[in-house]
């Protein structure tokens, strides 16, 4: 059996992603950033398929990405309140990192699951962040939908897309608590 780790248990159980307009403009380095993506690629992965890839966007290339999204959900009629909530996300925190859900041929694991080892590496990399003393969020949105601006702004190929944006940065205000669900709620217990 494994060692207890009390202070992992104990990390796990009090997380709180920080809010993404609250993180300031200082980053991880580099160095910082790939110790946290090493992380994010330790998920379960039936198969050992890593059906993910990162990509990570720092200084200018934010500010790109944003008015390109700018752009694109104009030129789609979307309304100029979206429009700007939308871009300006990709101006929180220092460093984003889009987690690409990149499917692997079928074999003996279905898509689906391809699909869920993905967003595991996000909230790896979300708690990785956490841990190192990071601010971060995790967030999808318009971006993460549009076939047009993944595969013209992102380079993902027609197979890909986006499982998360997560946000890296400084932490501006330490966030509240926020309601929890009832463990007793949403869970059944079957012994037989």
């Amino acid at each position: 059996m494994p060692a207890p780790n009390p202070a992992a248990l104990e990390f796990l159980l009090t997380r709180r992603s920080r809010p993404a307009k609250t993180l300031t403009p200082v980053a991880p380095d580099r160095a910082e950033i790939e110790q946290m993506l090493t992380a994010a690629a330790r998920v379960p992965d039936h198969g050992k398929l890593a059906p993910f890839r990162f990509l990570v966007f720092r200084g200018e290339a934010r500010e790109r990405l944003a008015a390109a999204l700018a752009a694109r959900m104009k030129a789609a009629g979307e309304p100029p309140e979206k429009v700007e909530k939308q871009s300006n996300s990709f101006r929180y925190g220092g460093a984003i990192v889009a987690v690409v859900f990149t499917p692997r041929p079928p074999r003996k694991v279905p898509e689906w699951e391809q699909h869920l080892a993905a967003g595991c590496a996000c909230l790896s990399l979300l708690n990785a962040a956490l841990a190192m003393g990071w601010g971060a969020n995790w967030l999808t949105g318009w971006a993460a939908e549009s076939r047009e601006f993944m595969e013209a702004e992102l380079g993902l190929a027609a197979n890909e897309s986006v499982a998360g944006f997560i946000h890296l940065g400084g932490e501006a205000v330490a966030p509240s608590d926020r309601s929890r669900p009832d463990i007793a709620e949403i869970t059944d217990w079957i012994d037989a």
